[in-house]
């Protein structure tokens, strides 16, 4: 079956013809200045770093407010106090009644018939990946940036022996639907070719900024993945920044996947784990692949615990997490142009990415200036502060906000952001 598109060529950052587009993405593409010449540059790929993440020691006080991700935060009395406290059994034997307890409320609050804790959001996905395509060689169908294709070690194809197949990710963290239908393999079981099983989805998307999947780009998908007899994932790592974006429950955007995972770990603040849901017959086979997989971990109702602590009020600690990412971005904008810059439009939910527009400065050397704290720093009136973050590629600095940052400590990041901007413009000027 053969689709017609746009005669747009799309080349990867090697400059490799990779597809084509329909009107509706390249439109997007336009949008966001990605599209230049008849081309598109995909960025290189980023790999988790800390060339500048420790503050050096000094000999007065400082605040450190730690943006490199909302994998940072720390149990703190409540959770402590909830995990000391928690009743344990043996998981495995499905005896831990802390673990039953977590998974019974993740089921009601996802909208699946059952769900099962899992120590990592990298294992959730690849049990799944794991339970959907059950042959060795089968495929499945990914965004090129998503995180299962990028920064699980190509577990899919290591350890589960299936193909991914990759589709182009848009700035909105879509991808195109015409390249989806005509990647699926129609012509199985001709010989040469895998069988498709899966189509994986990620919301909120982490490579474009923590921007959220339209429900219109949801149904889209699984009306193309029941016309193919596909299933269809969600790498649902930060689901719940996804739902307060759009102002609805999980569960409104898990009804159009046959399997979800959610990261206890990231947005909400537990320190371990993570859970996956679908139907119970699914998670029957989830159980055996965690087994195999190495992840059962018998009284794990001391972790569970600390989940269900972040769980209590997660949504309403999420909206905050917004508010400061958003009061970030527009404050920068306020000073910082030309050197940086921040598209809002991205800025959906708790991760900012803005640019270091001037070459002759890396986001490697901005990151170490804005952890640097001296005597001398003059960015705060009321303490010194030395604020983490993380380069990326395309001159661009990631920051991620967690409930362990507060409204106040946003502000001393916006100021030690003008700081550091301004001592940029001044060398720059005098260079």
């Amino acid at each position: 079956m053969l689709f017609r598109f746009l005669p747009l060529t799309v080349k990867t950052f090697q400059g490799k013809t990779c597809s084509n587009l329909s009107s509706r993405n390249f439109k997007i593409l336009l949008r966001s200045g990605a599209v230049s010449n008849g081309s598109y540059e995909i960025p290189a790929r980023q790999y988790y770093k800390r060339p500048h993440s420790e503050v050096p020691p000094a000999s007065f006080s400082f605040l450190t407010v730690d943006l490199r991700s909302d994998t940072v935060t720390k149990p703190g009395a409540a959770m402590r106090r909830a995990m000391a406290e928690a009743e344990v059994g043996d998981d495995v034997f499905g005896e831990d009644p802390t673990v039953n307890e977590l998974q019974r409320q993740m089921a009601e609050l996802l909208g699946t018939e059952d769900t099962l804790f899992v120590p990592s959001g990298t294992m959730g996905n690849l049990i799944s990946v794991m339970c959907h395509c059950s042959e060795r060689g089968a495929e499945l169908l990914v965004g090129d940036e998503s995180h299962i294709h990028l920064y699980e070690q190509g577990g899919t194809s290591q350890l589960a022996g299936v193909h991914p197949r990759t589709l182009m990710t848009l700035p909105d963290g879509t991808f195109d639907l015409n390249e989806l239908e005509y990647k699926i393999c129609h012509n199985y079981p001709d010989p040469h070719y895998p069988r498709t099983c899966l189509i994986c989805l990620e919301s909120t998307h982490n490579m474009k900024g923590g921007c959220v999947l339209p429900l219109s780009f949801f149904k889209e998908i699984r009306t193309i993945a029941d016309k193919y007899k596909l299933a269809v994932h969600l790498d649902g790592a930060r689901l719940l920044n996804a739902a307060v974006s759009l102002n609805i429950q999980p569960s409104e955007i898990v009804q159009y996947c046959d399997s979800v995972m959610m990261c206890f770990s990231k947005a909400v603040g537990a320190p371990v784990g993570s859970i996956i849901g679908g139907s119970k017959d699914f998670i029957q086979k989830a159980v055996r692949m965690r087994k195999a997989l190495g992840g059962g971990m018998r009284q794990v109702g001391v972790l569970a615990a600390a989940a269900l602590e972040a769980m209590s009020d997660a949504m309403e600690r999420l909206k905050a997490d917004h508010l400061n990412a958003r009061r970030f971005a527009e404050g920068i904008l306020t000073f910082s142009s030309p050197l940086l810059s921040v598209d809002l439009t991205t800025v959906q939910t708790n991760i900012v990415k803005f640019k270091v527009e001037d070459t002759r400065i890396s986001p490697e050397e901005f990151c170490k200036s804005l952890q640097t704290v001296t005597e001398a720093d003059t960015s705060s009136r009321s303490e010194r502060v030395a604020v983490l973050m993380s380069p990326y590629p395309g001159g661009r600095v990631r920051a991620v906000w967690h409930h362990q940052v507060s409204a106040h400590d946003t502000d001393l990041t916006v100021q030690k952001v003008k700081y550091v901007t301004e001592k940029y413009k001044t060398q720059l000027l005098t260079s």
